[in-house]
């Protein structure tokens, strides 16, 4: 330091002589020109000043002790897996979210579920006012037994050799033409009654006692959430990267919890609006999750076994330039030295970079900020 302190003092008693000198001839000369030549003069001293200080303290590393050193923390870059990813938004669907409807007309009679109950397939919602085909069916039953009857009479005097084919003939006929009117009619009477198609939950229930339904009128709205998926749209940019089975995190913002799931879906037709394609993530079933709720996705599309990565804000980008800062060892000191890195894809608050650093670099993790290349740091 005190080699340092010499030169600068020797460099600027230099200088003031050089300017007492050009002041005494200026009365001779033009004092532009001359103050021209003391400015080029004084840019060439600075020039060779800043040369030797940092000659010397190359040569001297020991003199870097006097320096207060920035504390700050530095992490051991190590190989690891890292994985490639896109995210966009999506929606909660069911696979398994219909319109219960009637498929007879008439009055509710009866409406055996209430909302939010969890109901089997094929269990009776509410009915349908049936009394006039249920005594059709009792009229139909009584003409079916008759009918039946005689068949069985005929048949045996026809076994016999007793009667005629004919009369046969005339009696399994009309006991085959009923027990198909009375299949219809109790068809009509099981349509009657809305069931449940699937099980699961009473979402809404539409009807009451009294109303007047007709077929395609929505009864309830039946909701199975074992069965649930996220949709999204992917830019078209993606197209040859998602592919049928790639892994998946969903993230639900209300739930504050994250999913695997894989893509079961991928649209084949780009949308000429948005430029996008459809995908869609088979969720697995869990407490609390809701058709049309929002979520986010991160579709992993490609992924390294062996890759450098360290925490993404680390990475600062000065003059175009992506940076970041390691920790070397400089005689007695150790100090931060830039690196110049390139970023090949960001995950999970981690940045895999191609170039720029090694295994076994430490990387400025906290304290980074404000740094500069050779400045003394302490770890």
């Amino acid at each position: 330091m005190k080699a340092i302190k010499i030169t600068s003092y020797i460099a600027v008693l230099t200088l003031a002589t050089a300017v007492f000198i050009g002041c005494g001839s200026s009365a001779s000369g033009d004092k532009k020109e001359q103050l021209a030549k003391l400015k080029a003069d004084y840019a060439e001293l600075a020039k060779k000043i800043s040369a030797l200080e940092k000659e010397i303290a190359a040569s001297t590393p020991d003199s870097l002790r006097n320096i207060k050193a920035k504390e700050v923390v530095a992490t051991t870059v190590a190989v690891r897996p890292f994985d490639h990813y896109l995210q966009t938004q999506g929606r909660v669907e069911s696979e398994e979210n219909i319109l219960v409807s009637a498929k007879s007309m008439g009055i509710i009679t009866q409406v055996y579920v209430r909302e939010g109950q969890m109901v089997s397939k094929g269990q009776v919602l509410a009915q349908i006012d049936n009394s006039i085909i249920v005594k059709n069916l009792e009229a139909m039953r009584a003409q079916m037994e008759l009918a039946k009857t005689v068949f069985e009479r005929q048949q045996n005097l026809w076994n016999q050799k007793i009667g005629t084919e004919v009369q046969y003939l005339q009696a399994k006929t009309n006991k085959e033409s009923l027990e198909k009117q009375l299949a219809s009619l109790e068809e009509q009477n099981d349509m009657a009654r809305i069931k449940a198609p699937i099980a699961g939950t009473i979402d809404d229930l539409m009807v009451k006692i009294g109303e007047n339904i007709a077929p395609g009128m929505p009864a309830a709205r039946l909701v199975n959430t074992a069965n649930l998926k996220l949709s999204a749209n992917v830019s078209e940019a993606y197209v040859t990267n998602i592919k049928v089975g790639n892994r998946a995190i969903v993230m639900i913002p209300e739930l504050k919890r994250d999913v695997e799931a894989r893509v079961t879906f991928v649209g084949k037709t780009i949308d000429p609006l948005s430029r996008t394609f459809a995908v869609e993530v088979a969720l697995p079933s869990f407490a609390d999750v809701r058709p049309n709720m929002s979520g986010v996705v991160k579709i992993v599309y490609h992924s390294e076994p062996k890759a450098l990565a360290v925490p993404v804000n680390v990475v600062q980008t000065v003059n175009g330039e992506k940076i970041v800062y390691v920790a070397e060892q400089q005689g007695a000191n150790i100090v931060a030295r830039k690196r110049v890195v390139q970023v090949a894809g960001v995950f999970d608050n981690l940045a895999q970079l191609l170039q720029g650093i090694s295994e076994g670099d430490k990387v400025i993790t906290f304290g980074y900020q404000g740094l500069s290349d050779g400045q003394v740091i302490k770890l």
